[in-house]
């Protein structure tokens, strides 16, 4: 049975796994992890009970598990699973019109070699992507203008030396893993940027055209588990304005915790300081916990200073961060296992404006919550 505090289950999607969900008005978007489910569009008009309006599938060897949607227009992303690419199919950016989300329709494409893009944000109007590039050594940042949604078109790119390889960079990382930008997320003129074991950047880009680097700080391989996602809280809190700041639950560390998220100040962007942890209580022993038991990503989607998390194993959970130097958990909701899995795998979650949550399985499913707080 399902384990709850402080929220209560409105319903269940019966669905393939995925990799991402995104609410746009009272239409949910599902992005899948494996082929051939693709991208699932949803009517959540009536939360409890969801209806189905469209699929779109994938090529065998391809993923599209992440999407965002703004003003009528849905961005997925084209991945390569593996390491052979097709030569009928190329990794990238693919753009639909979802005017009418009962009959999504591919407008364009923005195209890369090398394996595609991996996560991004999306403004309406630019994308920032982590990207592969031609010439380039990992994921970097790429930005693009969709003002005409069918011809995107490359406004910049943004990597960190030792990447561009075609162009002679010398490459210091040879003992470490390779770099890789791993998920750009845009508030105001300012970027921030999750590195993967490279840490997380901060980037000016009040010249879209020439992002440049404010500071970096990077946890590995002291603290190994890799940087997935950096979001900033609106305002000030306690004075201070402050940066979540999750890692990934992939690495298999004997002895120790599992991944957990970090509260940053970062009131002097040029010197961002970790002031607090943010974890489930119990998992921060030191013992082994096999991957994927910790942290994994935020809602890019919140109100206040609550901000619901996607846990892997341990399911959603809500934690408040309006005093910076202590946050707490005030609700949770695990799911049971998908048929055929051993426990709950919480890859994603996003909130509607009701304030309702939804958070998918990895495997299979996705679960709408209502917080009672």
């Amino acid at each position: 049975m399902p384990s709850a505090r402080n929220t209560k289950h409105i319903s269940n999607i019966d669905c393939p796994g995925g990799g991402q969900v995104w609410v746009d008005g009272t239409t949910l978007y599902i992005a899948h992890m494996q082929a051939p489910s693709g991208t699932t569009i949803v009517d959540i008009a009536d939360p409890r009970a969801p209806r189905t309006l469209a699929k779109i599938d994938m090529p065998e060897g391809w993923h599209s598990h992440k999407v965002r949607v703004a003003n009528g227009i849905m961005i997925v992303n084209h991945e390569m699973v593996g390491k052979q690419e097709g030569k009928d199919f190329v990794g990238g950016l693919a753009i639909y019109d979802v005017k009418n989300p009962a009959a999504p329709r591919q407008i364009g494409k923005w195209e890369t070699r090398g394996g595609g893009v991996h996560r991004y944000d999306f403004d309406g109007r630019y994308a920032y992507l982590s990207s592969t590039k031609e010439g380039f050594i990992g994921n970097i940042v790429v930005i693009l203008d969709l003002k005409d949604p069918a011809k995107p078109v490359e406004v910049s790119h943004w990597w960190i030396p030792g990447q561009w390889q075609a162009g002679g960079e010398e490459y210091p990382w040879k003992d470490f893993t390779e770099p890789r930008c791993h998920h750009p997320l845009r508030v105001g003129d300012r970027l921030n940027v999750s590195y993967w074991h490279h840490g997380m950047y901060i980037l000016d880009i009040s010249d879209l055209s020439n992002p440049k680097m404010i500071s970096g700080h990077r946890r590995s391989p002291a603290f190994p588990n890799p940087t997935h996602t950096c979001l900033q809280i609106p305002g000030t809190h306690k004075g201070r304005k402050i940066m979540v700041v999750a890692d990934e639950d992939v690495a298999a560390l004997k002895p120790s915790g599992p991944a957990f998220a970090w509260v940053y100040d970062i009131t002097d962007e040029r010197c961002p300081v970790p002031i607090s942890t943010i974890n489930v209580e119990g998992f921060n022993d030191g013992n082994f916990h096999p991957p994927m038991t910790g942290c994994h990503q935020p809602s890019e989607v919140f109100k206040g200073t609550i901000v619901p998390f996607a846990w892997f194993a341990q399911g959603l959970r809500l934690f408040d961060v309006a005093d910076p130097y202590a946050p707490k958990e005030v609700g949770y909701f695990v799911p049971d296992a998908p048929a055929g899995a051993k426990r709950p795998s919480a890859n994603d979650v996003t909130m509607d404006s009701r304030g309702l949550i939804y958070l998918i399985d990895r495997i299979r499913g996705v679960d709408v919550i209502e917080a009672k707080l």
